[in-house]
């Protein structure tokens, strides 16, 4: 399996535009996006917040996901993925 590294940004509406092209043929492909860093460090000593509105919910087709979405709350800009992952490990394995 080949694996693409593109840049790109998320713009006013939520939208992924990717800023580079690649030579791939059409067809279904997943995307996994994280912020990059200084993005990530901006973000969080911006003194202006994001209000919780109906708008800034992410929004699905999917029926049995209307819910999930609509009840979750956004990580936090301290949140730490592998923090997590290791306190998950040592309680389900008694470490």
């Amino acid at each position: 399996m080949q694996v693409y590294k593109l840049r790109g940004k998320i713009d006013e509406a939520g939208n992924l535009v990717v800023l580079e092209s690649l030579d791939m043929p059409p067809g279904d492909v997943e995307i996994i996006v994280w912020p990059v860093a200084d993005a990530v460090k901006l973000a969080s000593e911006s003194k202006s917040a994001i209000p919780e509105t109906p708008q800034t919910k992410f929004k699905t087709k999917v029926k049995a996901f209307q819910a999930l979405f609509e009840n979750t709350q956004p990580v936090p800009p301290d949140f730490d993925a592998d923090e997590a992952r290791w306190e998950a490990l040592k309680e389900k394995h008694n470490l």
